[in-house]
């Protein structure tokens, strides 16, 4: 039975052995919608996109994707399809082949593709002119959207990528972004988990934040912005020492000195530091002052800040919990 979310999920714990990966989880992912998925290294990303591909089963909690129960055997649900750790690929075949050979695999299906569907994914992806080509030519980027092309050619309704940018160039990368949002528009959702917050800021309009197994945020990008209390600024003026004593002058801006940020060599431009409310009345202010604003940037994004600090945050507790369960052995070993 259809519901009005693709992936809902309550309590979902994966254990291996005593490394506890994803730690009474819990996940809303509406239909139609590209979601990120971010954490740092170890954070648990990796097993709970194998949980979405079923490649592995959760030990405790409740999973349904595409409004079916996820049970205990190991098989991809219906209607999901992608990749995790880089497409599986063969080296020796051509792209042609290699979306034909996926695709043999698959006639037991109804949707299984036939010629026609396999050239309309590499034109999906951009990879027509290459789709004689062998595989073991193709550069990281390029194997990265034939592995998009052999998951879209099962039409799924559910995509799920891991890093579906990386190695890609600036080219690439917009051509991917759109491969992606007009799937969304068409429906179909996407769970995108990627290191590039450039990307996740561009193509999602919510995230989930993992730290060591745990969701720290979920939710819409725009929410996570303003729970971020302050961010650093780069800003470029007409008149940088007028724009410096402005800054000085109004309440709730800091002048970050030294920053790296700045080029020791580009006396235009400041670093300043902010909640938007204080950096709003610094744009007036300076207007007032006919000090033109050329450039107001974030030094690194909201939502990079959000994850380093968020995640931060989650490590620090984890860290202080381990130390006083520690202290509390130690002293009663005493």
């Amino acid at each position: 039975m259809e519901t009005s979310v693709a992936i809902r999920g309550r309590g979902i714990t994966k254990c291996f052995g005593d490394v506890v990966a994803l730690d009474r989880i819990d996940l809303n992912v509406p239909h139609g919608q590209i979601h990120g998925l971010v954490g740092p290294n170890g954070a648990g990303k990796t097993t709970l996109l194998g949980l979405l591909l079923g490649l592995a089963v959760a030990d405790e909690g409740r999973l349904e994707i595409l409004g079916t129960p996820v049970g205990r055997a190991l098989a991809a649900p219906d209607g999901v399809a992608g990749f995790v750790d880089g497409p599986g690929l063969y080296p020796t075949l051509t792209a042609r082949q290699n979306l034909a050979a996926l695709a043999a695999l698959r006639r037991r299906d109804a949707r299984a593709a036939g010629a026609g569907d396999v050239a309309d994914v590499l034109d999906q992806v951009g990879l027509t002119e290459v789709a004689d080509d062998k595989v073991r030519g193709f550069s990281l980027g390029m194997r990265q959207r034939l592995g998009l092309a052999a998951a879209l050619l099962s039409k799924p309704r559910l995509l799920v990528l891991d890093e579906p940018s990386n190695g890609l160039d600036p080219a690439g990368k917009k051509h991917v972004r759109g491969v992606l949002g007009r799937l969304a528009a068409d429906g179909t959702t996407v769970i995108l988990s990627s290191h590039r917050m450039d990307d996740l800021e561009a193509l999602c309009s919510e995230v989930t934040i993992l730290a060591t197994g745990r969701v720290v945020f979920s939710g819409p990008l725009s929410k996570l912005s303003a729970e971020n209390s302050e961010l650093d600024y780069r800003l470029r003026t007409s008149d940088p020492q007028a724009a410096r004593t402005v800054a000085l002058e109004t309440s709730g801006i800091s002048v970050i000195e030294g920053s790296d940020a700045v080029n020791r060599h580009d006396t235009e431009v400041l670093v300043v530091r902010a909640q938007v409310p204080a950096l709003d009345e610094l744009v007036a202010r300076l207007v007032r002052a006919d000090v033109a604003v050329r450039e107001l940037a974030p030094v690194i994004s909201p939502l990079e800040a959000a994850f380093l600090a968020l995640t931060e945050h989650e490590q620090t507790a984890q860290e202080e919990t381990a130390h006083e369960e520690t202290a509390r052995e130690d002293e009663a070993d005493r």
